[in-house]
């Protein structure tokens, strides 16, 4: 069921657009993540959302009641929001989750229990008595998420809430994060930049660019299927070839490339203009006695230790980078000039019409 809606939503400034959303849904109960470059858009979709801004047109809607301008207090309680930076008051880590209860009027007696249980929940109760500005970045934050949760809104406004902390913390809050909003069946909207933490933590993500969207679906689809080079651009597919498909049947296009073909899973039809998409981490390199008679053969000419794995280049008659493990590398010497035999499973090719550049939504 749709909770939120946006249609027709245009946003200018100084004529240059800020935001050009024919449509965005977030469904009930889901984790939506709006991910795409610092200056896409993000920020200014979540106050559109939130209501602090009002788009040059368009339409904001609520289960789908349409909300006026300005929002009615009631419609902005229904939401809460967790910017970059915590944004603490000066007093206790419970004075500042007690705020917003407190600012609701809600009772001494009725709110301690749930400031109580929101800080255990976060595992900061230990922090109840101590003052905001002695917290460290995670505990500041996982107080400001605590904050806004305790309120039981409707739909969680995320603006990059972690994009402030190092490795280690951002990665254990993020797990805590996605279970706690989970298990309270809480509807969240969640931008950021950070490919790693969208893909962590979403149910759905819509790629922002410019403004505009460039495909909304889950993550699998968005990662293996990008709707457009551009998607596939932003999310380092590496390998983006021009095609042609030359035979196709039983759901297998047989594509030629430079230097050879390639097969796709794939209806399209012959004389098709594709791009090519294969992901470096889905190409498999063996040694070259191993290369079949119609395979691939490629020639290393760099390799970037990456440590875990290595980042190889390859020329095959065509630029083409693969990502090989550690263990991986022992099989088949990675060394610039060694040949090596190329293969990339049908499953693992994706292909995109030639031409295309707009998104779709699923």
């Amino acid at each position: 069921m749709s909770l939120l809606r946006l249609d027709d939503v245009l946003v200018r400034k100084e004529g240059r657009t800020l935001l050009d959303l024919p449509s965005l849904e977030v469904r009930e109960g889901e984790i939506h993540v709006v991910l795409g470059p610092t200056g896409a858009g993000k920020s200014t979709l979540l106050r559109i959302v939130n209501r602090l801004q009002r788009p040059e047109r368009g339409t904001v809607r609520w289960r789908g009641e349409s909300v006026p301008w300005p929002a009615p207090l009631e419609f902005r309680r229904r939401m809460t929001m967790v910017f970059q930076s915590p944004l603490l008051f000066s007093g206790t880590t419970f004075e500042n989750v007690a705020y917003g209860l407190r600012l609701r009027g809600e009772r001494e007696e009725t709110l301690a229990p749930k400031v109580d249980a929101m800080l255990r929940l976060f595992r900061i109760g230990h922090l109840s008595g101590q003052r905001a500005s002695t917290l460290s970045g995670g505990e500041a934050q996982r107080t400001a998420l605590a904050r806004a949760l305790v309120l039981r809104p409707e739909l969680l406004l995320l603006d990059e809430p972690l994009v402030a902390l190092d490795a280690r913390i951002r990665e254990r809050l993020l797990r805590e994060l996605r279970q706690i909003v989970q298990e309270g069946r809480i509807t969240c909207l969640y931008v950021t930049h950070e490919q790693a933490e969208a893909f962590a933590i979403a149910d759905r993500i819509a790629i922002l660019s410019e403004g505009r969207l460039l495909q909304v679906g889950t993550p699998e689809e968005v990662f293996y299927r990008p709707s457009g080079p551009a998607v596939a651009e932003f999310l380092q597919t590496s390998n983006i070839l021009t095609g042609e498909v030359v035979a196709a049947g039983g759901g297998v296009a047989t594509v030629r490339i430079p230097g050879g073909t390639i097969s796709a899973l794939s209806d399209l039809p012959p004389g098709s203009q594709v791009l090519v998409c294969v992901r470096p981490e889905e190409i498999l390199l063996t040694p070259s006695e191993g290369i079949a008679a119609d395979g691939i053969e490629g020639t290393v000419t760099s390799v970037f230790d990456q440590g875990s794995t290595l980042k190889a280049d390859l020329d095959c008659g065509f630029p083409l980078t693969a990502l090989v493990t550690r263990r991986a590398a022992r099989e088949v010497p990675l060394r610039a000039g060694t040949r090596v035999g190329v293969s990339v499973a049908p499953e693992a090719v994706h292909l995109i019409v030639k031409g295309r550049t707009a998104d779709s939504q699923t």
